[in-house]
C-alpha cells in the first residue's frame, strides 16, 4: 500500500484530498507547510508527494527544491490554481512529475496518481533486477558482450509484465537461468518459481505433471496429486523443452495458459490457477509448427513476448569472465589454491566454439580445477579437444594476410599480446617493451582480458 503526503496550508481541501486519497486504498500523512513537508520528507520514505504550489510559510517550489535534493527520486505531484500554471511549468523544469489546476479534476488525479506511483515502482522493479542481472544477487548472469547487453535490456522491459514469454536458444545457453531472472523481477517474485522438463516424461506421466491426478485415475495413482500448475498459483511456471510436449496434450495446456484453467487426470473438476507460463526450446518452434508437430494457436499464445539466448561461441568476450567466475566457484568448492588460467589456456578456452554452450564450459572448468597442481590452469588441464587445437594461428584471407575483419579491437589486442608473449617466450618486461606500453600496463590487460 503506497503512503502519500499531502502538503496544504488550507485545512479543508487537505481534509478532501485525504478523505478521497484513503477512499482509493493510499495510506495519507499531512503537511500545513513546505518546512513541515521537507522536514517529513527526511524522516519517512513516502512513495509521492501532492502539493499546493502557494502556501503562506513556505511555497511549493522552494519545498520541491528541498525535497528533490535530499531524494530526487520521489515523485512530487503539483497543484496550482489556473492563474499559476508558469509557475507550475516552472516546478516541471525543477524535478515535479507533473502538474493539476485548481478545481481538482478527481479522475484525473487518481489516473496521474496510479501511473506516478506505476512509474515509480517500475524503476525500482528494474534497478534491483539490473543489480541482480549484474552480478550483485544469487541469479546473476554474467557478461558484457552486446548479445547479453541487449538480452538483459529486454529482460529488463518484459519482467515486470506479466506476459508470457518463449525463451530459445540452443542447450546450454542458460534458459532458465532467464526465466528466473523474469519471475525475480516480476511482482509474483515472493510466489513460487516452478519448473518442468516436458522433455524427461512420457505423455501419462507430464499430464500428471503438469495438472495432477485423482486417486486411481491410472496404475500407480495410489492418493490424489496437485500438478504443477497448482504448485505455481500466484508464481510462475517454467515448461522447459516445451517443443516435446505430445500433440494430444497441447490443447489441455493451451486451456491452462489461455483460461486459467486446469483439471486433474480423472476429474471432471475445473480448477482456476493464476500462473505466469514462461517456456523455453532449442527447436525451431515455428518449423515445427509448419511441420504439424505443435499447435499453431498454442505457439501464438506461448510467443507473446520471444526472447533468444545467444550460443556461447556468439559472445566470446563473454568467455573469459565466465571462466573466471565458474574457475573461483570450483576453487572454492574444491579447497584449491587455483588463481586463474595461464595466457595458452585463456586463449584455447575462447577460440573454442562450444557447442555445448555455458554448460560445456562449467563442466571443463570443473576438471580444471580438480586436475590443477598448480595455481594456474594450463593447457594440460584443459579437455583434450581444446588442448589439442592450434592456438595462436591468425585466420589468414584469399590475399595472405590476416583475417582481421569483424573482430572487436579488444580481440585484437588480445591476440596481439598472446602472440608477443609467445614471442618473447612469456618475458614480460620484453612484451611490453615490444607492444610499446609499460610493464604495469601490460598486466592490467592481462588481468582483463583473463590472461593473468
Amino acid at each position: 500500500m503506497s503512503t502519500i503526503l499531502i502538503v496544504d496550508d488550507d485545512t479543508a481541501h487537505r481534509a478532501m484530498l485525504r478523505t478521497l486519497l484513503k477512499g482509493w486504498s493510499y495510506t495519507v500523512e499531512e503537511a500545513d507547510d513546505g518546512t513541515v513537508a521537507v522536514e517529513k520528507v527526511r524522516q519517512t520514505p513516502y512513495d509521492a508527494v501532492l502539493m499546493d504550489i502557494r502556501m503562506v510559510k513556505m511555497g511549493g517550489i522552494e519545498a520541491l527544491r528541498e525535497i528533490k535534493g535530499f531524494n530526487p527520486a520521489i515523485p512530487v505531484l503539483i497543484m496550482t490554481a489556473y492563474s499559476s500554471v508558469e509557475t507550475a511549468v516552472e516546478a516541471l523544469k525543477i524535478g515535479a512529475y507533473d502538474y493539476l489546476t485548481k478545481p481538482l479534476d478527481f479522475d484525473v488525479l487518481k489516473h496521474t496518481l496510479d501511473r506516478m506511483l506505476d512509474h515509480t515502482r517500475l524503476a525500482v522493479e528494474n534497478r534491483t533486477l539490473r543489480e541482480r542481472l549484474e552480478g550483485r544477487g544469487p541469479q546473476s548472469m554474467i557478461g558484457k558482450s552486446a548479445a547479453m547487453l541487449e538480452l538483459t535490456e529486454m529482460i529488463l522491459t518484459v519482467a515486470p509484465t506479466d506476459a508470457t514469454v518463449l525463451i530459445s536458444g540452443e542447450s546450454g545457453t542458460g534458459k532458465e537461468l532467464v526465466a528466473n531472472a523474469i519471475h525475480a523481477g516480476s511482482e509474483r517474485a515472493a510466489k513460487p518459481f516452478v519448473a518442468v522438463n516436458c522433455a524427461a516424461l512420457t505423455e501419462t506421466l507430464l499430464e500428471s505433471e503438469l495438472f495432477g491426478h485423482e486417486k486411481g485415475a491410472f496404475t500407480g495413482a495410489d492418493k490424489r496429486r496437485e500438478g504443477r500448475f497448482m504448485h505455481a498459483d500466484g508464481g510462475t511456471l517454467f515448461l522447459d523443452e516445451i517443443g516435446e510436449i505430445p500433440l494430444a496434450l497441447q490443447s489441455k495446456l493451451l486451456r491452462a495458459v489461455q483460461q486459467g484453467e486446469v483439471q486433474r487426470v480423472g476429474s471432471d473438476t475445473v480448477i482456476r490457477v493464476n500462473v505466469r507460463v514462461i517456456a523455453a526450446t532449442n527447436r525451431d518452434l515455428y518449423e515445427e509448427v509448419q511441420a504439424g508437430n505443435f499447435r499453431e494457436d498454442l505457439y501464438y499464445r506461448l510467443n507473446v513476448i520471444g526472447l533468444r539466448v545467444p550460443a556461447l561461441r556468439e559472445r566470446r568476450d563473454d568467455i573469459p569472465l565466465l571462466a573466471d567466475f565458474f574457475l573461483r566457484r570450483f576453487a572454492e568448492k574444491n579447497r584449491k589454491a587455483v588463481k586463474g588460467a595461464t595466457p595458452q589456456a585463456m586463449d584455447a578456452l575462447v577460440r573454442h566454439d562450444w557447442p555445448g554452450n555455458v554448460r560445456e564450459l562449467e563442466n571443463a572448468m570443473e576438471r580444471a580445477v580438480i586436475m590443477a597442481t598448480g595455481e594456474y590452469i594450463t593447457l594440460r588441464e584443459l579437455p583434450r579437444n581444446l588442448s589439442d587445437a592450434p592456438l595462436t594461428d591468425v585466420p589468414i584471407s584469399a590475399d595472405g594476410e590476416p583475417a582481421l575483419a569483424g573482430l572487436s579491437l579488444d580481440e585484437l589486442e588480445r591476440r596481439a599480446i598472446m602472440a608477443t608473449l609467445k614471442e618473447c617466450g612469456d618475458n614480460k618486461s620484453e612484451a611490453a617493451r615490444r607492444l610499446g606500453i609499460t610493464r604495469a600496463t601490460l598486466h592490467n590487460k592481462l588481468k582483463r582480458y583473463g590472461m593473468e
